[in-house]
């Protein structure tokens, strides 16, 4: 099935619902005019485009997967980042839960700062401040990533999330703040349905530690970089972050052992605030 083809069983599917363009579009978070293009065959669309059209359009599970799975035969996407941020960093934030709403096993790796799936409002605030946003913007973007946070209180989903230890340590926003986001990576770890592992800087690393990414199940890869998000579908990329991710856990630390190194660092921050 081409691009054509695609948008035309998406367009079928949605007649066959009874419904209207407009309501399809908004509910999977893009303009009537994007979804017009899709549905003609005009403009390729992305997997994750194919996967919130899906969900506007409350197809069964059997159908989701199979137009899902046509959609992740298309090559690997690059989408910079100053992109998102023209069209609103909330709506991408949207538009990756959506992805996760389809998600049963989740599985994390982050080297550079806590996931936004398990920030504090303040962690976000601090991470996003440098950025050229508008207030306006800001407080948008992090409503989008709370409401985000929601799916983590589905038990029959699952999430593994994999930090250096270095995200931990390092001060992106004022000590007390910090201490206060350990405290939640704690208190999230404690969730039956939820793995957090922190790989120690005294581990040996069996790779080099490098971009973040995200796995949904076995069928995408979100990959981030400076300038850019990049989504794979291809299945010999999906193996490879997959091994990435596996070794990783082996030096991992989790459960209590985790939970004591959070909170001694966590102390750290409440030390050095005391001392100021």
């Amino acid at each position: 099935m081409n691009p054509t083809e695609l948008g035309k069983a998406l367009r079928e599917l949605r007649e066959a619902g009874g419904k209207q363009a407009k309501v399809v579009a908004r509910g999977a978070l893009m303009s009537p005019s994007k979804l017009s293009k899709i549905e003609n065959g005009v403009l390729p669309p992305s997997v994750i485009d194919v996967e919130r059209i899906l969900t506007a359009l409350e197809v069964s599970d059997e159908v989701k997967d199979q137009l899902a799975e046509v959609a992740r035969r298309v090559a690997t996407e690059v989408t910079a980042w100053r992109i998102h941020q023209r069209s609103g960093l909330h709506k991408h934030q949207a538009a990756i839960g959506a992805v996760e709403a389809r998600t049963k096993l989740l599985r994390l790796f982050q080297p550079s700062c806590v996931p936004g799936l398990l920030q504090t409002p303040e962690y976000v605030r601090g991470i996003l401040g440098n950025r050229d946003l508008t207030d306006d913007a800001l407080e948008k973007m992090i409503g989008a990533r709370l409401r985000r946070q929601e799916i983590l209180y589905d038990r029959e989903r699952t999430f593994r999330f994999l930090l250096t230890e270095s995200v931990l340590r390092w001060q992106l926003i004022p000590p007390p703040m910090m201490a206060a986001q350990l405290d939640k990576l704690v208190t999230m770890s404690r969730m039956p349905n939820i793995a957090v592992g922190v790989i120690p800087l005294s581990a040996p690393m069996p790779g080099v530690p490098t971009s973040s990414f995200v796995l949904f199940d076995a069928r995408l890869v979100v990959v981030e970089i400076p300038h850019a998000e990049v989504t794979t579908s291809e299945r010999r990329d999906i193996e490879l972050y997959a091994d990435k991710f596996e070794n990783f856990e082996q030096v991992a630390l989790y459960g209590e052992r985790m939970q004591a190194l959070a909170e001694s660092i966590r102390n750290d921050f409440l030390r050095e605030q005391e001392t100021r």
